[in-house]
C-alpha cells in the first residue's frame, strides 16, 4: 500500500498517476500531476492525517461534478484501493461521487443534524458522518484554493461564492484551512 509522504519520481503513486494520464493533462497551473501535488502538499500543511494525504494526491481519478476528465473507471476502483489503501480509496471516491448542488448547501448541519450528501453515481442519499463531511470540506477547500491560487480568472469568477460556502463550511475545517482560506480569498 503506498502513501502520500512516498511520492518522490520514482513512486508507484506516482507511477500509476503518470500511467494515466495525470502528466500530460493540461490543468490550471500546469498539468493536472502539478495540482495534485500541489493540493497534497496544503492538505498535508494543514496536518491532514496519511489516508486524506493521499486522497488529495488522487482526487481526481474518478472525475469530480467540476472536472467529467476520468482516469480510472469506477469498475477499477478495486486497483486504486489496491494501489493506495482502502480507506484513501473511499475518500476518492466519495469526493468524486459528490452531486455538488444537492450536497454542498446542507454539508456543514451540526452533528446530529441531517446533512444529505446525493452521490452523483448511483442517485443514492445519504447523511455522511461527521469525519467523512470534515475530509470532504478540507479536500474541497485545497482543490478550491489552489485552482484560486493558480488562475487569477478563475478567483475573480468564483472567489465571493468560495469564502461563503467556506465560511458556511467553517465548524468541518481545521484552523489552519480556515487562516488558508482567509490568506488566499480575503
Amino acid at each position: 500500500m503506498m502513501h502520500s509522504d512516498d511520492h518522490h519520481p520514482d513512486s508507484p503513486t506516482i507511477a500509476l498517476l503518470k500511467e494515466v494520464g495525470a502528466e500530460t493533462t493540461k490543468h490550471s497551473g500546469g498539468t493536472l500531476l502539478t495540482h495534485l501535488l500541489r493540493v497534497e502538499a496544503l492538505v498535508a500543511s494543514w496536518g491532514a492525517r496519511p489516508a486524506l494525504r493521499t486522497a488529495a494526491l488522487c482526487h481526481a481519478f474518478y472525475g469530480t461534478d467540476g472536472l467529467p476528465l476520468v482516469l480510472l473507471e469506477l469498475s477499477e476502483r478495486d486497483r486504486l484501493a489496491e494501489a493506495i489503501g482502502t480507506e484513501a480509496e473511499e475518500l476518492v471516491y466519495f469526493y468524486a461521487s459528490c452531486d455538488r448542488e444537492a450536497s454542498y448547501p446542507g454539508l456543514a448541519a451540526p452533528d446530529g443534524a441531517e446533512a444529505t450528501f446525493r452521490d452523483r453515481f448511483t442517485g443514492e442519499e445519504f447523511t455522511p458522518s461527521p469525519q467523512q463531511r470534515r475530509d470532504f470540506a478540507e479536500l474541497t477547500v485545497a482543490n478550491e484554493l489552489d485552482l484560486a491560487k493558480v488562475n487569477d480568472s478563475f478567483r475573480e469568477r468564483n472567489g465571493a461564492a468560495l469564502q461563503e460556502l467556506f465560511t458556511r463550511w467553517e465548524p468541518l475545517l481545521s484552523e489552519a484551512t480556515r487562516r488558508e482560506v482567509t490568506a488566499v480569498l480575503g
